[in-house]
Protein backbone atom coordinates (compact mmCIF):
# COMPACT_ATOMS: atom_id res chain seq x y z
CA UNK A 1 0.00 0.00 0.00
CA UNK A 2 1.31 3.43 -1.02
CA UNK A 3 0.69 6.68 0.83
CA UNK A 4 0.92 9.39 -1.89
CA UNK A 5 1.87 12.99 -1.10
CA UNK A 6 -1.02 15.12 0.15
CA UNK A 7 0.55 18.59 0.18
CA UNK A 8 3.11 18.57 -2.65
CA UNK A 9 2.46 21.71 -4.67
CA UNK A 10 1.07 23.61 -1.69
CA UNK A 11 3.42 23.20 1.28
CA UNK A 12 6.45 22.51 -0.91
CA UNK A 13 7.22 22.23 -4.66
CA UNK A 14 5.67 19.28 -6.47
CA UNK A 15 8.32 19.38 -9.20
CA UNK A 16 11.30 17.22 -8.13
CA UNK A 17 13.86 19.56 -9.66
CA UNK A 18 12.40 22.64 -8.01
CA UNK A 19 12.09 20.83 -4.67
CA UNK A 20 15.68 19.59 -4.72
CA UNK A 21 16.92 23.01 -5.78
CA UNK A 22 15.03 24.71 -2.94
CA UNK A 23 16.45 22.36 -0.33
CA UNK A 24 20.01 22.49 -1.67
CA UNK A 25 19.87 26.28 -1.76
CA UNK A 26 18.67 26.40 1.84
CA UNK A 27 21.43 24.05 2.96
CA UNK A 28 23.99 26.11 1.07
CA UNK A 29 23.45 28.98 3.47
CA UNK A 30 24.00 26.82 6.60
CA UNK A 31 27.19 26.40 8.57
CA UNK A 32 28.69 22.95 9.09
CA UNK A 33 27.49 20.48 11.72
CA UNK A 34 28.68 21.05 15.27
CA UNK A 35 27.55 17.74 16.81
CA UNK A 36 25.64 14.56 16.07
CA UNK A 37 22.00 14.70 17.13
CA UNK A 38 19.96 11.75 18.39
CA UNK A 39 16.69 13.68 18.04
CA UNK A 40 15.41 16.80 16.32
CA UNK A 41 12.37 19.02 16.79
CA UNK A 42 11.48 20.80 13.54
CA UNK A 43 8.59 22.93 12.23
CA UNK A 44 6.11 21.73 9.61
CA UNK A 45 4.65 24.76 7.85
CA UNK A 46 5.02 25.53 4.16
CA UNK A 47 8.67 25.71 3.19
CA UNK A 48 8.52 29.44 2.40
CA UNK A 49 7.44 30.01 5.99
CA UNK A 50 9.45 27.56 8.09
CA UNK A 51 11.97 25.96 5.73
CA UNK A 52 14.79 28.27 6.80
CA UNK A 53 14.33 27.15 10.40
CA UNK A 54 13.98 23.45 9.54
CA UNK A 55 17.28 23.29 7.65
CA UNK A 56 19.11 24.51 10.75
CA UNK A 57 18.21 21.16 12.29
CA UNK A 58 18.63 18.96 9.23
CA UNK A 59 22.10 20.37 8.49
CA UNK A 60 23.31 18.42 11.52
CA UNK A 61 22.65 15.17 9.66
CA UNK A 62 24.82 15.86 6.62
CA UNK A 63 27.85 14.12 8.12
CA UNK A 64 25.89 11.45 10.01
CA UNK A 65 26.29 8.40 7.76
CA UNK A 66 25.10 5.73 10.22
CA UNK A 67 21.39 6.66 10.29
CA UNK A 68 19.23 4.21 8.37
CA UNK A 69 15.88 4.54 10.13
CA UNK A 70 13.86 7.54 11.25
CA UNK A 71 11.12 7.54 13.88
CA UNK A 72 8.96 10.51 12.89
CA UNK A 73 6.28 11.81 15.24
CA UNK A 74 3.85 14.68 14.76
CA UNK A 75 0.34 15.89 15.51
CA UNK A 76 -2.80 14.88 13.62
CA UNK A 77 -4.45 18.05 12.32
CA UNK A 78 -7.47 16.49 10.59
CA UNK A 79 -8.63 13.50 12.66
CA UNK A 80 -9.06 13.24 16.42
CA UNK A 81 -6.97 10.41 17.84
CA UNK A 82 -6.90 8.68 21.17
CA UNK A 83 -3.33 7.53 21.60
CA UNK A 84 -0.91 7.18 18.70
CA UNK A 85 -1.51 6.07 15.12
CA UNK A 86 0.53 4.27 12.48
CA UNK A 87 -0.24 3.96 8.78
CA UNK A 88 -0.92 0.67 7.00
CA UNK A 89 1.16 1.89 4.04
CA UNK A 90 4.38 0.11 3.12
CA UNK A 91 5.81 3.23 1.45
CA UNK A 92 5.38 7.00 1.72
CA UNK A 93 5.89 8.83 -1.58
CA UNK A 94 7.26 12.33 -2.17
CA UNK A 95 8.35 14.04 -5.40
CA UNK A 96 11.89 12.88 -4.55
CA UNK A 97 10.91 9.20 -4.48
CA UNK A 98 9.73 6.44 -2.19
CA UNK A 99 10.45 5.96 1.51
CA UNK A 100 10.00 2.42 2.82
CA UNK A 101 8.18 1.85 6.10
CA UNK A 102 9.91 -0.26 8.77
CA UNK A 103 6.92 -2.59 8.99
CA UNK A 104 8.52 -4.94 11.50
CA UNK A 105 8.88 -2.03 13.95
CA UNK A 106 5.26 -1.08 13.34
CA UNK A 107 4.24 -4.58 14.35
CA UNK A 108 6.36 -4.33 17.49
CA UNK A 109 4.72 -1.17 18.80
CA UNK A 110 1.22 -2.22 17.75
CA UNK A 111 1.39 -4.56 20.72
CA UNK A 112 1.02 -1.49 22.94
CA UNK A 113 -2.58 -0.61 23.84
CA UNK A 114 -2.15 3.10 23.02
CA UNK A 115 -1.08 2.39 19.41
CA UNK A 116 -3.49 1.86 16.51
CA UNK A 117 -3.55 2.08 12.71
CA UNK A 118 -5.41 5.05 11.22
CA UNK A 119 -5.07 5.68 7.51
CA UNK A 120 -7.84 8.27 7.84
CA UNK A 121 -5.49 10.33 10.00
CA UNK A 122 -2.37 9.79 7.87
CA UNK A 123 -3.84 10.31 4.39
CA UNK A 124 -4.36 14.12 4.54
CA UNK A 125 -1.71 14.90 7.17
CA UNK A 126 1.13 17.31 6.41
CA UNK A 127 3.07 17.30 9.69
CA UNK A 128 5.05 14.16 8.81
CA UNK A 129 5.07 14.51 5.03
CA UNK A 130 6.85 17.86 4.89
CA UNK A 131 9.83 16.41 6.77
CA UNK A 132 10.46 13.64 4.26
CA UNK A 133 12.09 15.64 1.42
CA UNK A 134 14.60 17.12 3.87
CA UNK A 135 15.37 13.65 5.21
CA UNK A 136 15.65 12.21 1.70
CA UNK A 137 18.08 14.94 0.75
CA UNK A 138 20.43 14.49 3.72
CA UNK A 139 20.14 10.74 4.40
CA UNK A 140 19.46 9.22 1.00
CA UNK A 141 17.78 5.87 1.63
CA UNK A 142 16.31 5.16 5.05
CA UNK A 143 13.35 3.36 6.57
CA UNK A 144 10.57 5.24 8.28
CA UNK A 145 8.32 4.76 11.31
CA UNK A 146 5.59 7.42 10.87
CA UNK A 147 3.59 8.09 14.04
CA UNK A 148 0.79 10.57 14.58
CA UNK A 149 0.35 11.51 18.23
CA UNK A 150 -3.14 12.33 19.44
CA UNK A 151 -4.47 12.46 22.97
CA UNK A 152 -1.62 10.67 24.73
CA UNK A 153 0.31 11.28 27.93
CA UNK A 154 4.04 11.88 27.96
CA UNK A 155 4.47 8.42 29.48
CA UNK A 156 2.37 6.71 26.79
CA UNK A 157 4.31 8.43 24.01
CA UNK A 158 7.63 7.75 25.71
CA UNK A 159 6.81 4.05 25.96
CA UNK A 160 6.56 3.95 22.17
CA UNK A 161 9.73 6.00 21.71
CA UNK A 162 11.67 3.79 24.11
CA UNK A 163 10.78 0.67 22.10
CA UNK A 164 12.15 2.36 18.97
CA UNK A 165 15.11 4.18 20.52
CA UNK A 166 17.80 1.99 18.98
CA UNK A 167 21.39 3.14 18.59
CA UNK A 168 23.30 5.32 16.14
CA UNK A 169 21.24 3.88 13.30
CA UNK A 170 18.03 5.49 14.62
CA UNK A 171 17.08 9.17 14.44
CA UNK A 172 14.06 10.57 16.27
CA UNK A 173 12.25 13.55 14.72
CA UNK A 174 9.34 15.43 16.27
CA UNK A 175 7.39 17.71 13.93
CA UNK A 176 5.88 20.76 15.64
CA UNK A 177 5.24 24.44 15.11
CA UNK A 178 5.12 26.79 18.08
CA UNK A 179 2.41 29.40 18.89
CA UNK A 180 -0.44 30.09 16.48
CA UNK A 181 -2.25 33.25 15.38
CA UNK A 182 -0.93 35.90 17.74
CA UNK A 183 0.51 39.26 16.79
CA UNK A 184 4.19 39.33 15.97
CA UNK A 185 5.32 40.69 19.34
CA UNK A 186 2.97 38.46 21.32
CA UNK A 187 4.26 35.40 19.46
CA UNK A 188 7.86 36.35 20.11
CA UNK A 189 7.25 36.42 23.85
CA UNK A 190 5.22 33.20 23.91
CA UNK A 191 7.75 31.35 21.77
CA UNK A 192 10.69 32.61 23.80
CA UNK A 193 9.09 31.16 26.93
CA UNK A 194 8.22 27.90 25.15
CA UNK A 195 11.77 27.60 23.86
CA UNK A 196 13.07 27.95 27.39
CA UNK A 197 10.72 25.15 28.46
CA UNK A 198 11.94 22.92 25.64
CA UNK A 199 15.58 23.56 26.51
CA UNK A 200 14.75 22.73 30.14
CA UNK A 201 13.22 19.52 28.76
CA UNK A 202 9.76 20.17 30.14
CA UNK A 203 7.21 17.37 29.78
CA UNK A 204 4.28 19.73 30.32
CA UNK A 205 4.00 21.74 27.11
CA UNK A 206 0.43 22.69 26.17
CA UNK A 207 -1.23 23.07 22.80
CA UNK A 208 -1.13 26.86 23.05
CA UNK A 209 2.66 26.62 23.08
CA UNK A 210 3.24 24.01 20.36
CA UNK A 211 0.86 22.02 18.18
CA UNK A 212 3.13 18.98 18.55
CA UNK A 213 3.23 19.31 22.33
CA UNK A 214 2.19 15.70 22.99
CA UNK A 215 5.05 14.31 20.92
CA UNK A 216 7.53 16.78 22.42
CA UNK A 217 6.47 15.86 25.96
CA UNK A 218 6.96 12.18 25.24
CA UNK A 219 10.34 12.77 23.64
CA UNK A 220 11.50 14.74 26.66
CA UNK A 221 10.36 11.98 29.02
CA UNK A 222 12.52 9.49 27.13
CA UNK A 223 15.43 11.87 26.60
CA UNK A 224 15.85 12.43 30.32
CA UNK A 225 16.23 8.69 30.83
CA UNK A 226 19.02 8.63 28.24
CA UNK A 227 20.66 11.76 29.68
CA UNK A 228 20.39 13.89 26.54
CA UNK A 229 20.82 17.65 26.35
CA UNK A 230 18.65 20.04 24.33
CA UNK A 231 19.80 23.05 22.34
CA UNK A 232 17.84 25.66 20.38
CA UNK A 233 19.15 25.97 16.82
CA UNK A 234 16.83 28.60 15.34
CA UNK A 235 13.57 30.38 16.07
CA UNK A 236 11.37 32.86 14.22
CA UNK A 237 7.77 33.26 13.11
CA UNK A 238 5.92 33.69 9.83
CA UNK A 239 6.17 37.47 10.19
CA UNK A 240 9.92 37.08 9.71
CA UNK A 241 9.62 35.01 6.54
CA UNK A 242 6.66 35.10 4.16
CA UNK A 243 3.72 36.32 6.25
CA UNK A 244 2.39 39.54 7.69
CA UNK A 245 2.95 40.49 11.31
CA UNK A 246 -0.70 40.73 12.34
CA UNK A 247 -1.38 37.02 12.81
CA UNK A 248 1.65 34.77 12.86
CA UNK A 249 2.76 31.18 13.52
CA UNK A 250 5.95 30.47 15.46
CA UNK A 251 8.70 28.06 14.39
CA UNK A 252 11.62 26.57 16.28
CA UNK A 253 14.34 24.00 15.59
CA UNK A 254 16.02 22.04 18.39
CA UNK A 255 18.57 19.25 18.71
CA UNK A 256 18.85 16.63 21.43
CA UNK A 257 22.26 15.05 21.86
CA UNK A 258 24.51 13.32 24.38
Amino acid sequence: MIRPPAVAGSFYPADPGQLESFIQSAFGECAGAAFNAKALIVPHAGYIYSGEVAVQAYRLLRNHSKIDRVVLLGPAHHVYLEGLALSSATHFITPLGSVAIATELNREILSLPQVQISDAAHTPEHSLEVQLPFLQQVLGEFRLVPILVGNATAQQTAEVIDKLWGGEETLLVVSSDLSHFHTYREAQEIDRSTSEDICRMSEALAGEQACGCKAINGLMHSAKKYCLNTSELARCNSGDTAGDKGRVVGYGAYALYE
